[in-house]
């Protein structure tokens, strides 16, 4: 059984992928932190501002199989169009979830299916789009991927750390700093520090959260 919190059509807000068109397809729990927030600071990874617990988001649910979830997927998408079709697997962490099964099930529907992971866990193979974005102290398991997108900055989580990851693009995203949201984002500390460290290590780019901006979902 899957346990999916939400399922929404939108634009991949960052990274590679970029203004893409995609359905979300957010899965349940992750093993970084609970989602409760007296467990936050006490957690690997202490900044997340995804809601990720339980079903009950847009479209969300518990499906029995593989095919099953797949179906509701393909409802989703907004035509009969074969091409371009794009789901991304995010969470939570969804390695924690999916596997050959429901890729499987989502590649007889011509999906390409990407992921979005914090890298701890191993992934199914056959994934056509592989994020790593490590958190915190976790261990990254995950040594080859599309993108190695980091949260800039943590202090136990620098990019030296990752300097061994095979990655084809690497992306650093300024930390979400709530007392300095009234900023411009070009004027928000760890934006610039963001900015700082790409110029100064040419092999990253600064990635922005585009839909928080667009204010879209």
């Amino acid at each position: 059984m899957y346990h999916i919190k939400e399922m929404f059509y939108s634009l991949q807000g960052e990274g590679a992928h970029t203004g893409r068109p995609a359905i979300f397809l957010r899965f349940s729990g992750c093993n970084l932190w609970n989602g409760k927030e007296s467990h936050r600071q006490n957690s690997i990874c202490t900044f997340c501002d995804t809601d990720f617990i339980g079903t009950n988001g847009i479209n969300g649910g518990k499906f029995d199989t593989a095919q099953d979830l797949a179906n509701h997927v393909n409802k989703i998408w907004p035509n009969n169009d074969r091409l371009n079709k794009y789901v991304i697997c995010t969470g939570g962490e969804p390695a924690l979830q999916l596997d050959n099964a429901l890729l499987d099930a989502l590649h007889e529907f011509n999906f390409e299916v990407g992921i979005e992971t914090n890298g701890t866990l191993p992934l199914p193979e056959n994934l056509d789009w592989i994020c790593v974005s490590p958190k915190g102290s976790s261990d990254v398991v995950i040594k080859t991927c599309n993108e190695l997108k980091l949260v800039f900055p943590q202090s136990n989580c620098l990019p030296e750390r990752f300097t061994g990851i095979n990655a084809d693009l690497r992306y650093l995203s300024p930390l979400n700093d709530p007392s300095s949201s009234h900023l411009n984002p070009s004027m928000e500390p760890n934006t610039k520090a963001c900015i700082e460290y790409c110029l100064n290590h040419p092999e990253w780019r600064l990635c922005l959260q585009t839909h928080k901006i667009l204010n879209i979902e």
